[in-house]
């Protein structure tokens, strides 16, 4: 009998709290309850800028980052990653204003899916070398040396662009290389040489100078054959496509190219496609 008295008691209850939520919630069109467009997550205001780059480029455009802010007062949002990774969350419908990728191949891949604006910059450029732990502990001197099994090598995976210009430097040196590890972003594979999980690693010349006295550099003679070139676009769905190219203007402008350079990037063409 309790029981079947309190279930009938409770829809009268309920009733109550409806009708005092309905009393106290704010009225969207009343002026005086409080609630504006501004507070609507369609509010445009404060949007920051959203940049998709390379992980190799992450520490040098963190400067250059500030410097932006400091001139347009807008806010950017960075995202640093694998360049294979970025183009995917695009692809799956992550959305950015700025791409800027290790490779061209990547950036074509994203121009045949249109998800960038038609014309690309070339913001600078980089070239692979074979980073070992300080000390060189597994005695590391050529390439060819990287073939031999006894040493622990780690690479980029094959579809990252450090991954693919790794199998063309081996190819053009007559090397055959059998990494223990494959990494989806160059910096993976630095910290793996870094930590001395690994006897060598090949990295950008620009990650091997970043890590310092972590770790000593070998040059790769037939690396000069074949740089990545690091395009950048404005992406086709972009919210603030003017301010993306006043970005990508600073990244080619003389003090964005110093930066580019004092971090180890060679300067390339302003402009392809």
């Amino acid at each position: 009998m309790r029981r079947s008295a309190r279930t009938r008691l409770l829809p009268g209850a309920l009733l109550l709290v409806l009708l005092s939520g309905c009393a106290n919630s704010p009225d969207s069109s009343d002026p005086d309850s409080g609630a504006s467009d501004s507070d609507t997550p369609d509010a445009e205001t404060g949007q920051p800028l959203r940049v998709f780059a390379a992980a190799s480029l992450q520490q040098v455009l963190d400067p250059l980052v500030q410097e932006f802010t400091e001139r347009t007062g807008a806010q950017v949002q960075l995202s640093s990653a694998g360049s294979a990774d970025l183009l995917s969350q695009l692809e799956q419908g992550a959305e950015a204003d700025v791409f800027i990728p290790a490779d061209e191949p990547t950036m074509e891949r994203a121009q045949d899916a249109s998800l960038i604006q038609q014309t690309t910059s070339i913001i600078a450029s980089n070239t692979l070398v074979i980073a070992v732990p300080s000390g060189n502990p597994g005695r590391i001197g050529t390439l060819a040396d990287l073939a031999d099994p006894e040493h622990a090598l780690v690479l980029c995976a094959p579809q990252v662009p450090c991954g693919t210009v790794a199998q063309q430097v081996a190819q053009a040196a007559g090397v055959t290389l059998a990494p223990d590890s494959e990494e989806l972003a160059v910096t993976d594979v630095l910290g793996k040489v870094r930590s001395a999980e690994a006897d060598a690693g090949l990295v950008y010349s620009t990650d091997a100078l970043r890590a310092g006295e972590e770790v000593e550099t070998i040059l790769i003679e037939e690396a000069a054959e074949f740089p990545n070139r690091y395009p950048a676009a404005v992406l086709a769905g972009a919210e603030q496509p003017e301010l993306a190219g006043e970005f990508i203007e600073l990244l080619l402008s003389e003090s964005g190219q110093s930066a580019l350079e004092q971090a180890g990037f060679s300067p390339a063409p302003e402009a392809s496609g």
